[in-house]
């Protein structure tokens, strides 16, 4: 390698090195910006993806749209406090990669970036490699007390839980939880040639009784039915469109095994149900701890180089743990509009929050759960008004590492979402 390529390779990893610690962008902001080529061409492009992605299922599209503004609020989560705690922020930006467009208010440079991959806030002095103007040490994130610093720190993946949060409780309070309904219905044609056929049963009709056991739930009819012998004659109370039915049926035997009855139906109880508003902040509540509780253990599933390998490299991906871009998401999240609607896919987005909230707050860099371990950690070290710092570039090995990591994952699922799409 030449002396210019050494060079190229020194300044590519010292500016890798310093936007690992500072948590963002450290170009200069007098540079020039807003070059009218790359301004375009990422217009034409992204708005050419939109418009593809809306005309092949909307529901994706409303999907993507969620999410970029759900990244959004995240940044405006570090954006906000950070500001309200006296610290010094200096971009906001929407993406990564090459200036869109940009403007300046005050002393901060808001703007947009080519590549949608992401988002981030600048606030200065994040660490002992980030430097920064001595006349604005006082409002550096590293010069704060250590609650301001972790308010700032897990503002964003706050942010996310609010946001699932939110859009649990409007859903569970609009249109309900999916849940028991004690209202039995039956789904599709009966059986060929079942005694539920035989008697007229059709798709929607609801089950009341079989004889007088009063039957509101799968499992209460599946009891009712086996309860009674092969050829045993039973009498099947049932409604459709407000009128109800009583009919006799003459029990057949049950394909699987033979020693049991069987009526030929496809039942269920459970659909949505619309909560009162204390249910729904109640039920949200849950569904965010439990899917936060879910979302650990799967961030070690997913975030494994062997199952990565191992998927990648499989005929028949598994789709439980294989790892997914948002181009994989938006496949899920268009299928489920599809058959649910707009519930379905709040509800989706509102588990995908969940789940980037706590894979944001792994504790390394350059996630904000890193910053967040070294705040922590010098915490612990000082002592009787001496304040430790930590030596970030001894950890900017590891962040490299991690980033490597991110990087395979990120091809590994593009390559499965296009490979294997979901749906």
């Amino acid at each position: 390698m030449g002396k210019k390529g050494s060079l190229a390779l020194s300044s590519f990893y010292s500016k890798f090195r310093n936007e690992i610690a500072a948590g963002g962008s450290v170009d200069d902001q007098a540079q020039p910006r807003n070059n009218p080529a790359t301004t375009w061409t990422t217009v034409i492009v992204v708005t050419g993806l939109l418009a593809w992605l809306g005309v092949k299922n909307p529901w994706s599209l409303i999907f993507v749209a969620g999410l970029i503004v759900s990244v959004f609020l995240h940044e405006i989560g570090h954006f906000v406090t950070a500001r309200r705690t006296g610290m010094k922020v200096t971009q906001f930006y929407m993406g990564f990669g090459p200036r869109v467009w940009s403007t300046k208010r005050g002393e901060v440079e808001f703007g947009v970036r080519a590549l949608p991959i992401g988002a981030f806030v600048r606030i200065i002095g994040m660490n002992n490699l980030d430097e920064s103007d001595p006349a604005d040490e006082s409002r550096t994130y590293r010069q704060q007390s250590y609650p301001k610093r972790m308010l700032v720190i897990t503002a964003g993946s706050l942010m996310h839980m609010l946001i699932a949060l939110t859009l649990f409780f409007g859903v569970y309070a609009s249109a309900g939880r999916f849940g028991e309904t004690n209202k039995l219905l039956i789904y599709g044609d009966p059986a060929p040639s079942s005694p539920a056929e035989r008697i007229g049963l059709i798709d929607g009709d609801q089950i009341l009784a079989i004889n007088t056991t009063p039957i509101t739930t799968r499992q209460g009819l599946i009891e009712a039915i086996v309860a009674n012998r092969p050829g045993d004659v039973v009498t099947v109370v049932f409604s459709r469109d407000g009128q109800s039915f009583s009919k006799q049926a003459t029990l057949a035997s049950n394909p699987v095994n033979s020693d049991l009855a069987f009526l030929g139906v496809s039942s269920d109880s459970y659909n949505y149900v619309r909560q009162n508003i204390f249910n729904a902040a109640r039920y949200g509540l849950w569904d965010v701890a439990t899917a936060a509780r879910a979302s650990v253990g799967g961030l070690f599933v997913v975030i494994n180089p062997v199952n990565i390998f191992s998927n990648v490299t499989s005929s028949n991906p598994d789709q439980m743990t294989r790892p997914v871009t948002v181009v994989g998401v938006s496949q899920v999240g268009g299928e489920i509009g599809r058959s649910e609607g707009i519930k379905g896919v709040l509800l989706l987005l509102a588990s995908v929050n969940v789940f980037v909230g706590v894979f944001n707050m792994l504790p390394l860099l350059p996630f904000d759960g890193g910053h967040a371990a070294i705040a922590t950690y010098e915490r612990l070290r000082s002592r009787r008004g001496r304040i430790y710092r930590a030596d970030v570039g001894k950890m900017v090995p590891v962040a490299t590492t991690v980033v490597v990591l991110l990087v395979m994952l990120l091809f590994a699922g593009l390559y499965l979402d296009i490979t294997s799409p979901f749906g």
